[in-house]
C-alpha cells in the first residue's frame, strides 16, 4: 500500500478528530458524514446524504444503519453502514465483518419494505419517519444500493447483488483505498477498464485522430446500446464520476421520456435522433478490424462526461421493458483520450469538455463557476490573509482538488508538507458550496440551504449576480474575514449538535444559526470571533440551548413528515423562525450591548 494512501488516511483521521473534539463516541458519525459527502461530490450518490445512525434488534436479528440518500424523484435509494475503527495505519477489514454489516443493513431495509419496521420504533423518532418513508416509496424504487463505509482496506469491494422484496440491491464497499482514488488524486477513472472484444465480440470500429501537439486525441464511434447497458450494469453511476462531479438522474423530465420512447418504439432511428455521448478516457488500445479499418479493443479509465441520461435510460428502459430491442440501437460517441500529465490541467480540460459538450443534461453550477471573478477574488484573498497568529490561514478551494494540488506542489519535502498541513489543515478548507451554505444560513435562508448543496449554490450564485449578469463587487478583506467567521460559527455549531441528535443534524444546525442571526446577528461582533478564531463558551452554550428548542419546533411542525423534507419548505422557515424561544443569556462576550 502506498505512502500516499497512508498520508490520506492520517489526514482523514485528523479531520475527524478536529470535528469531534472530546466527543469520542461520535467519531463514527463524523466519518460517515465526511465519506457520504465525498461520495455525493463524486456523483456516486443522490442529493445530500443524511446521517442517521441506528443500531437495534428485532427478535434475534441485529439491525444497523449509518445514513441514507434518496433521489429527488424518489426512484433511487442508497443506504450506508459504517465500520469505523479510527486506525492510523493501513489495516485490512475481514470479509466476514463487511458481510455482517451488509446483512444488518439489509434486515433494516427488509423490515421497512414489508411495513413492519415503523411499528417497532418510537412514534416521534427520526428512524420511524425514515422507516415510514421507505415503506411508502419502496414499490417505485428502480435502483437500491448498500454501501459499507470503512477506514480500513477491503480486499473485496463489490458483492453479489441481493433480492429484497422483488428489488435488486447492489452491494459495495467504500474503503480507504477506493476513497483515496476519488478525493486525493482525482483519478477515480482508473478502476474502469472496458474490453469491447468481450462485450461486443469484436473491436469497436472508429475514426481516430491522434491530436498531434494537443493535450488530447479523439475517436468518433457508434457504440452498441447493448455495450452501454452492460457497462452501466457493471459500473452504474461510477461511469459518470469524472471530475465534473455530476450525477444525472435516471428518471426523465422530458429528455429521458423521449429517449425511452425511441428505444421502445423506434430503435432504428435512435442514432438519428440522439445527440450521443461524450467520453473521456485515460488510454485506448487500437487494433485493426476485420475489414481493415481502425478499431478500439480496450478503454482504460472510461468516463461519460455528457450523455449520462442516455446511458442510464438505456439500462433502465431495458430492465423495465425487457422486450425492448437494443440490438438495433447505436449511440454516437466522441471519445476524448487524455494526454495531459498535470492533474490540475487535466481536471480543467475535463471540466471544459463537459461544459461545452453539454447540451441535454445539467452540469453542476458549482463546477462551472470556478473561474468566475467572485470566486477568483476570494481565492486570492485566502492566499494572502493570515489568521491573527500570523502563521495559519484558511484555504478557499475555488476549483475541486486545488487543496491537494497545493499540498503536492508546495509540500515537496516531508518537513514542508508537515508545516503546510499545520498552517492550513483540512479543517480550514472551505469549498464554494460550503461558502454558499454558510452565507445563506447567516442570511436566514435555512429553507434554501436545506434544498441541498447544488440547489443552494444555484440560488446563491443567482443572488450575487444582478439582472444584467454582473456579479457582486470584489470581496474586501473585512468581508473575507466575516465569511470565515460565519464558516467558523457554522462548523462549531455542527460539532455541537452532532452528539445531541441522532439525525437531521444539518437541518438543526442551519435553522439554529439562522435563529441566532435573526435574534443577535446585528449585535454579534464577528471581528472578535475572527481575532479569537473561536467561539466563547457562553456563545456555544446559547447555541446549544436554542438548538434543542429548534429541534423540538422542527419535529413538532413537521408532524408525520420527514424533517429533512419539511425543512426545505418556506412554511417550515416561517414556523421555526416565528416561534417563541428562551431569551438569550446576558453574558455572551461576542454580543454588543443594545
Amino acid at each position: 500500500m502506498s505512502i500516499a494512501i497512508l498520508e490520506f488516511l492520517r489526514d482523514l483521521q485528523a479531520d475527524i478528530r478536529s470535528q469531534v473534539g472530546d466527543d469520542l463516541p461520535y467519531e463514527e458519525q463524523v466519518f460517515s458524514d465526511i465519506v457520504m459527502k465525498q461520495l455525493a461530490d463524486a456523483g456516486m450518490t443522490y442529493n445530500d446524504p443524511v446521517v442517521c445512525h441506528y443500531k437495534g434488534k428485532v427478535g434475534n436479528a441485529n439491525l444497523r444503519l449509518s445514513g441514507y440518500s434518496i433521489s429527488e424523484d424518489e426512484d433511487q435509494l442508497d443506504l450506508f453502514v459504517s465500520l469505523y475503527e479510527g486506525v492510523n495505519e493501513i489495516a485490512y477489514i475481514s470479509e466476514t465483518d463487511t458481510k455482517t454489516a451488509v446483512e444488518q443493513c439489509l434486515r433494516f431495509l427488509t423490515l421497512c419494505a414489508n411495513g413492519t419496521m415503523a411499528a417497532k420504533l418510537e412514534d416521534s423518532s427520526d428512524e420511524r419517519a425514515l422507516a415510514t418513508k421507505l415503506q411508502q416509496i419502496y414499490d417505485g424504487l428502480e435502483q437500491i444500493r448498500v454501501f459499507v463505509l470503512t477506514d480500513k482496506v477491503a480486499k473485496t469491494k463489490n458483492f453479489k447483488p441481493r433480492e429484497i422484496n422483488g428489488k435488486t440491491v447492489r452491494l459495495e464497499v467504500m474503503d480507504t483505498e477506493r476513497l483515496f482514488r476519488h478525493v486525493s488524486e482525482g483519478k477515480p477513472r482508473d478502476e474502469l477498464i472496458v474490453n469491447f472484444k468481450e462485450i461486443c465480440g469484436a473491436p469497436l470500429p472508429c475514426i481516430f485522430v491522434p491530436g498531434g501537439d494537443e493535450d488530447y486525441g479523439y475517436a468518433l464511434a457508434a457504440i452498441p446500446a447493448v455495450a452501454l447497458q452492460v457497462l452501466y450494469a457493471k459500473f452504474d453511476s461510477r461511469l459518470l464520476e469524472a471530475n465534473v462531479r455530476s450525477f444525472l438522474s435516471v428518471k426523465g423530465k422530458g429528455v429521458n421520456a423521449g429517449i425511452q420512447h425511441t428505444l421502445r418504439h423506434d430503435p432504428g432511428r435512435f442514432m438519428a435522433y440522439n445527440n450521443g455521448i461524450v467520453v473521456v478516457a485515460d488510454q485506448v488500445a487500437l487494433v485493426k478490424t476485420e475489414d481493415g479499418g481502425m478499431g478500439i479493443s480496450m478503454i482504460q479509465g472510461l468516463q461519460i462526461v455528457n450523455g449520462g441520461q442516455t446511458t442510464a435510460s438505456i439500462f433502465f428502459t431495458k430492465r423495465k421493458f425487457p422486450e425492448t430491442d437494443l440490438s438495433r440501437v447505436r449511440v454516437p460517441a466522441k471519445i476524448i483520450v487524455m494526454k495531459a500529465q498535470d492533474p490540475a490541467q487535466e481536471e480543467t480540460l475535463i471540466s471544459d469538455i463537459s461544459r461545452f459538450a453539454n447540451s441535454q443534461n445539467s452540469v453542476k453550477q458549482s463546477d462551472l463557476s470556478a473561474n468566475k471573478p467572485y470566486h477568483v477574488a476570494i481565492e486570492k484573498l485566502s492566499r494572502s490573509i493570515y489568521c491573527p497568529d500570523g502563521v495559519s490561514q484558511w484555504f478557499y478551494e475555488r476549483a475541486a482538488g486545488s487543496y491537494n494540488t497545493l499540498l503536492s506542489l508546495s509540500g515537496n519535502t516531508p518537513a514542508r508538507l508537515k508545516a503546510l498541513k499545520e498552517s492550513i489543515p483540512p479543517a480550514r478548507r472551505i469549498t464554494k458550496t460550503d461558502l454558499a451554505r454558510y452565507i445563506n444560513t447567516w442570511d436566514m435562508k435555512p429553507d434554501v440551504v436545506s434544498l441541498g448543496t447544488q440547489k443552494n449554490f444555484d440560488r446563491f450564485m443567482a443572488e450575487i449576480t444582478s439582472s444584467n449578469g454582473q456579479e457582486a463587487p470584489a470581496t474586501t478583506v473585512a468581508e473575507f474575514k466575516a465569511m470565515v467567521t460565519k464558516a467558523k460559527i457554522y462548523r462549531d455549531t455542527q460539532k455541537l449538535v452532532r452528539p445531541m441528535f441522532s439525525a437531521f443534524q444539518v437541518n438543526v444546525a442551519t435553522y439554529t444559526i439562522s435563529l441566532l442571526a435573526q435574534e443577535l446577528g446585528e449585535r454579534i461582533d464577528l471581528e472578535k470571533i475572527w481575532n479569537n478564531q473561536a467561539l466563547s463558551p457562553e456563545l456555544l452554550g446559547q447555541i446549544s440551548v436554542w438548538a434543542r428548542e429548534v429541534n423540538d419546533v422542527l419535529h413538532e411542525s413537521a408532524q408525520s413528515r420527514m424533517v429533512s423534507e419539511w425543512a426545505k419548505r418556506p412554511e417550515c422557515k416561517a414556523a421555526v423562525l416565528e416561534s417563541h424561544y428562551s431569551a438569550p443569556a446576558a453574558n455572551i462576550p461576542e454580543v454588543r450591548a443594545k
